[in-house]
């Protein structure tokens, strides 16, 4: 099994091994084949049905979490105490390391004080060892980093506000208990006496005096990055973060969410997950009179835990929006937990049915899924990317189940798969799928239309980036052919900083392939003005300002605690290129960013932007936030397709706009899809219109049939639900709402709180 990108404990400067100590920690106990979900036998119980027994296995990994997990448990604790009450008093240099380990692992389950005292003590026990400064140099700047982490504790989180953690840092974002982060900055200044060339240290620096509302005067020149470097490329108005008000603030980790209309009321709710095998999966319906209920008792979902990404379809043609919860990523063989396919009851109610559906069989570590209809017979089947594993193509039986055809059709990439998405590139109505590897060349599968793919990445050029994540198909120049972007994914803090300040560095950076309308695809990321340093996780498109351009939101950060890198926004111009607009708009979140949703969360005509945020471990989770849309005076319209031969939910359909543009006509075209590998946007299609505020023609051409159904003269700024076959066009009686403004009753940002194994702060 390929391994190498499994998360490693975030430590950039392991001081045991920068002073040649050998500290082998043990692994713990080992595990039971009979307790290891993975293996668990059906017949080895009795279950009423397929949704109680996947209770029983995610509590079960639930319970092992200390035991078991790496990250979030506390057994490699346990064991470096073990370890340092073992050792000499004399053992100086033992001593310090073991100790500095304990510390950084306390900062990492969140016992942050806790864990800064004991990095502290570290440095006094290896003072007296007599190591060389450059082991300083790394426990200074892991000091810095846990207390800039103890800052946003005590500032972003327990004194939560709309500008918390948005870079720049400035206004209500400002710290209001300053100690942490002006003693972060005394350790990084340590570090920038004796390496003037740091750039983590220098980033971080500058970060930590925007925190205290002193940046740029304060900052050393020789370490300032100009506030230049920081400016949008464009004027933008500001998005404000709601989420707060509305209690969708859910402190925890990284996670994914979905916005759709799970009980068919014509308001869209959201889902969201968290990867921690302790935190619960949450749904907040929407009431329709700006406020939002936590529904998750009453749907269903109490007791499914987990998940680092969750999508959706209506992979059963009922009419109704269904989910999978997606398990185990970066966790390598220990990540064999069970995906789980949640069907809805059409009111909001979910029940999984994943061992009745042949998605149980085995388990694989993932994050990574797309819907589509490969074989053209009006169900929705299943692509899963598995990480270090063969991936699978589940062929859906139209009768509740699905069986794996991966080996046979030809793609079983056994990379580790961090994106797949569906996407007819050739225009031939078989979708053909991506896939975005680490460590490795991506594959783009072409579907031959007889039930199996061959791989043309190569001969088409878009196997790159070689370490990439985050991927999509779109029409980003609205020229009707399909376009792809893939991100690449790099973990450290240098490349940003670097591109920061114009510096040269080797990161890999992103790609955008120009698809020629014949099959083709030209990168042409660098004329677009994206070929830059992102790191993006989660990430999703949509048409922020309703001009009828795709526009799009990244996501960033990796495990470590240093990456505090601002999440990303671009706005697309007209299709000619792309413009950063995160500081203007405010979207520059410096918590680590994951499953995003573009989403008309108020029915008032324009696209908010919802972001599941928190990091990998217990000691850095964090708030949710809403981006509310405040409007850009353009028209938009609502379009909900309904197949009947098609699958129901239309995914794979083609919308064709065109509009009366002055004396020529212009035209937009969207996909039905969720949007990108890492996010959830509705399935039904908001599309910005610019100032035309009728549609001369409107054309939908369904993915089953081939069969196309043209419309003319609709006016702009309705909801329409269009049906496969039907020649009427319903319009709906969605209504607008106000979010509420009042603090929601349990917004103190530590509501329904992360829940892993060892957190307390």
């Amino acid at each position: 099994m390929h391994n190498r990108f499994s998360i490693a404990r975030p430590n950039p400067w392991t001081l045991t091994a920068c002073i040649a100590l050998a500290v082998v920690l043990t692994s713990g106990c080992d595990r039971n084949a009979t307790d290891d979900p993975r293996r668990a036998r059906p017949e080895a119980q009795q279950w009423q049905n397929a949704h109680e027994r996947m209770l029983s296995v995610l509590e079960q990994i639930k319970s092992r979490i200390s035991q078991d997990n790496d990250f979030l448990g506390d057994a490699d604790l346990i064991q470096l105490k073990h370890q340092l009450a073992a050792q000499p008093q004399h053992a100086y240099a033992m001593r310090g390391a073991l100790m500095f380990e304990i510390g950084t692992k306390n900062v990492f389950l969140g016992n942050t004080s806790q864990g800064i005292e004991e990095q502290k003590a570290a440095f006094e026990l290896l003072r007296q060892a007599g190591v060389p400064q450059s082991v300083f140099d790394k426990l200074f700047f892991s000091i810095g980093v846990s207390h800039l982490r103890k800052a946003e504790n005590d500032n972003c989180i327990l004194a939560h506000s709309a500008g918390s953690c948005i870079f720049p840092i400035r206004g209500d974002g400002v710290h209001a208990d300053p100690e942490q982060a002006t003693r972060a900055i005394a350790y990084f200044s340590r570090v920038l006496e004796s390496q003037p060339g740091h750039l983590p240290s220098r980033w971080l620096l500058n970060l930590s005096y925007m925190a205290l509302g002193r940046y740029p005067d304060d900052v050393p020149q020789s370490f300032l990055i100009p506030p230049k470097a920081f400016e949008s490329e464009q004027a933008f108005p500001r998005f404000i973060d709601c989420g707060s008000n509305l209690g969708l603030d859910t402190v925890s980790l990284a996670g994914g969410v979905i916005t759709d209309d799970f009980d068919d009321d014509g308001f869209l709710d959201i889902m969201v997950s968290s990867w921690s095998p302790a935190d619960q999966i949450r749904m907040f319906h929407n009431d329709g009179d700006g406020r939002f209920s936590d529904w998750t008792q009453q749907s269903g979902l109490t007791g499914l835990y987990g998940g680092l990404n969750l999508i959706h379809a209506d992979y059963d043609n009922d009419g109704d929006i269904d989910v999978l919860v997606l398990r185990g990523g970066w966790l390598g063989d220990a990540g064999r937990h069970p995906n789980s396919l949640l069907q809805n009851d059409g009111r909001g109610r979910f029940r999984d049915v994943t061992f009745d559906a042949g998605l149980g069989n085995e388990h694989f570590p993932t994050q990574t899924a797309s819907w589509a209809d490969y074989d053209n017979d009006g169900d929705l089947d299943l692509y899963v990317g598995n990480e270090g594993f063969a991936n699978q193509l589940f062929q859906n039986q139209a009768d509740g189940t699905f069986i794996d055809v991966a080996p046979d059709t030809g793609v079983a990439d056994a990379g580790f798969t961090k994106g797949v998405i569906w996407g007819d590139f050739d225009h031939d109505r078989f979708p053909d799928v991506y896939v975005s590897n680490l460590d490795g060349p991506n594959r783009l599968f072409r579907n031959l239309g007889n039930g199996s793919f061959e791989d043309v990445a190569s001969r088409l050029g878009v196997t790159g980036p070689q370490d990439s994540f985050p991927t999509w198909f779109w029409d980003f120049n609205n020229d009707g052919a399909l376009d792809l972007f893939v991100a690449s994914f790099s973990q450290s803090v240098d490349p940003v900083a670097a591109d920061f300040l114009n510096l040269h560095h080797g990161t890999e950076m992103d790609r955008l392939y120009q698809g020629d309308g014949k099959g083709g695809f030209a990168d042409v990321a660098e004329p677009k003005n994206l070929r830059r340093v992102t790191q993006p996780m989660g990430s999703n498109f949509g048409d922020l300002d309703n001009d009828g351009f795709l526009d799009f939101y990244l996501g960033t950060g990796f495990p470590d605690f240093e990456a505090l890198v601002p999440n990303q926004m671009f706005r697309n111009d007209g299709g000619r290129s792309f413009l950063n607009v995160t500081s203007a708009g405010g979207f520059g979140h410096l918590q680590k960013g994951h499953g995003v949703a573009f989403a008309d969360l108020d029915n008032d005509g324009d696209q908010d932007v919802f972001h599941e945020l928190g990091g990998w471990f217990a000691g850095d989770a964090y708030g949710d936030a809403l981006f509310e849309n405040p409007g850009f005076e353009n028209h938009w319209i609502v379009i909900k397709l309904v197949g009947q031969q098609s699958n129901a939910c239309a995914i794979g359909a083609r919308i064709r706009i065109d509009l009366n543009h002055d004396t020529a006509t212009r035209s937009i075209y969207r996909w039905v899809n969720s949007g990108g590998s890492f996010g959830g946007n509705p399935l039904r299609q908001h599309i910005g219109l610019g100032k035309n505020d009728q549609i001369s023609r409107l054309e939908i051409q369904w993915p089953t049939t081939g069969t196309t159904q043209v419309f003319e003269n609709i006016n702009a700024n309705q909801f329409l639900r269009i049906t496969e076959g039907r020649s009427d066009i319903e319009s709906l009686p969605y209504k607008k709402l106000t979010f509420s403004k009042s603090p929601a009753a349990t917004s103190d940002h530590s509501h329904h709180h992360h829940a892993g194994a060892g957190r307390s702060m």
